[in-house]
């Protein structure tokens, strides 16, 4: 005879991850109530890319567009940084969501296509002047011998075209949307007794769908 005595109810519950879902109107309930509950940066996701050699690195970015007319998960970055040109060396990364308040987190992986240059200098345009001014005036990833340079720098922008209100995007400053392959949806549970759901898109052209199946926690 099985003990159960030291489980309670919720942790012998099913999963309460639906079946046969659509990943992306779930990745939007799960985004909504992140929206609403979580502290801070709820559109922040940890953004993994590596070198041809397989060579991994990450960093947190910040979503700025998703969902199936979105076609993925769209980030804006320089492309002459560090993860700019794993990203132009090997087109393919993996994202994760990590809400703490709501014990939930989403893992999605899949192929990096550009934006188009209309795209990024709309949502270039649309950041703050200040944000403008930063993002321009750096060569991200690379080594600086000074703060002051870069602030030197900063302030020359800003003189600039403080006039106009807005600086010229920067060539190199671009977008881009990751194509999901995989999502997986996870909730934290006791006792690692949690709840795992993977989402696969499977086939080809019009044919493409997709499949799940849980996982063990």
């Amino acid at each position: 005879m099985n003990d159960n005595s030291g489980l309670d109810s919720a942790q012998l519950a099913d999963s309460v991850i639906p079946a046969s879902a659509d990943p992306f109107a779930l990745f939007d309930d799960w985004f909504s109530d992140a929206k609403n509950n979580e502290p801070n940066d709820p559109n922040a996701m940890a953004l993994a890319t590596a070198t041809p050699d397989g060579a991994p690195s990450v960093r947190m970015v910040l979503l700025k567009g998703h969902g199936a007319k979105e076609g993925g998960f769209t980030f804006f970055t320089n492309s002459e940084s560090r993860k700019g040109g794993e990203i132009r060396a090997n087109m393919q990364a993996s994202l994760l969501f990590h809400w703490k308040s709501l014990r939930r987190q989403i893992r999605i992986e899949g192929p990096l296509v550009e934006v188009t240059p209309e795209r990024a200098d709309a949502y270039f345009h649309s950041r703050a002047y200040k944000s403008q001014v930063g993002s321009a005036a750096s060569d991200q990833s690379r080594p600086l011998d000074q703060r002051q340079d870069y602030l030197d720098r900063v302030t020359s922008l800003w003189a600039q075209h403080k006039a106009e209100g807005k600086v010229p995007r920067p060539p190199h400053w671009t977008g881009f949307t990751l194509k999901p392959e995989r999502i997986e949806f996870w909730i934290d549970r006791d006792n690692r007794l949690h709840d795992r759901r993977l989402f696969t898109l499977e086939g080809a052209g019009d044919a493409l769908s997709w499949s799940d199946t849980l996982l063990y926690p």
